[in-house]
């Protein structure tokens, strides 16, 4: 078994480092666009083929939703070129690939959970740059894996909950956003889910969806990482999302039914808020 990780400095890629170094450990090549330039064709054919990977974990994308809507171009590049590069090179090599997609495939109009066959309806130009890589990639490498998931968060880089913690010490009354809805996901389980998955006997190809388990809207969100960080005085209130506009549209609704990798690779899906309880200690550990 050989694995490559790309978008290693994100925040699934870093848990990936954790999480593969502890299982399979030395037998991991991780990049990111300093080592290895996705949206360049012939350079990914050449890494792919040089190192002879059994697996890819593509942790790569452009994740700034609302910049998306501004920088079109840049996000097409990441979220569609980089996964066709991937792709072509994968099918040439028998490379068995894991994709990491998004709810935002979804309008967010729903009234239950989302099945991966449900019908995709992209809002915004991330959700839309995210679903043409997933279509790219099956139509490219189809016995390729893809893992929808949401609302991410870990210890490392920018994210809802170190936002919170950083507001937190201001000491300033809040505003967040209580009627849109999904599952907060700690990428470290998300990270145990992949790599179960990649160390597998057996493969089955096609689309997952993997979030941890309950449903929150953001100011429910919020209010837990105060309350578990010991910042429980913190004034929040919730407030509707049109009072609080953005650029890009988001889906009102991102809860994502998580049966089909549960029961397919046995796969843990812990409830979001002891994940963030854990997430929140490690934040600790690291200061």
């Amino acid at each position: 078994m050989k694995i490559l990780i790309t978008g290693c400095n994100g925040q699934l890629g870093l848990e990936m480092r954790n999480v593969l170094e502890r299982i399979v450990p030395g037998n991991t090549i991780y990049t990111d666009v300093e080592s290895l330039d996705l949206t360049d064709s012939k350079a990914v054919d050449l890494f792919v083929a040089k190192h002879e990977f059994t697996h890819i974990v593509n942790c790569a994308a452009y994740t700034n939703v609302e910049k998306a809507e501004e920088e079109k171009a840049l996000c097409t590049q990441i979220n569609v070129e980089a996964v066709k590069n991937l792709a072509n090179a994968a099918s040439k090599t028998g490379t068995k690939i894991v994709h990491v997609s998004t709810d935002y495939v979804f309008d967010g109009n729903a009234n239950r959970p989302y099945c991966e066959s449900d019908k995709v309806n992209p809002i915004s130009q991330y959700g839309t740059s995210k679903r043409l890589g997933e279509t790219a990639l099956i139509a490219l490498a189809p016995e390729s894996i893809i893992v929808r998931t949401a609302w991410l968060y870990s210890p490392h880089g920018h994210n809802f909950v170190k936002t919170m913690l950083s507001l937190a010490k201001k000491n300033i009354p809040l505003s967040v956003v209580t009627d849109q809805v999904g599952t907060p996901t700690y990428a470290l389980d998300l990270a145990e889910a992949i790599a179960k998955i990649v160390t597998a006997r057996q493969w089955v190809p096609g689309i997952y969806h993997f979030t941890n388990s309950g449903v929150a809207s953001w100011f429910d969100f919020a209010k837990a990482v105060f309350r578990l960080s010991g910042n429980g005085a913190v004034c929040v209130s919730p407030i509707p999302a049109a009072d609080y506009p953005t650029v890009a549209k988001r889906p009102y609704y991102s809860v994502l039914d998580t049966r089909r990798i549960r029961a397919t690779y046995a796969v843990e899906t812990p409830y979001w808020e002891d994940s963030l309880a854990h997430c929140l200690n490690r934040i600790v550990d690291i200061k």
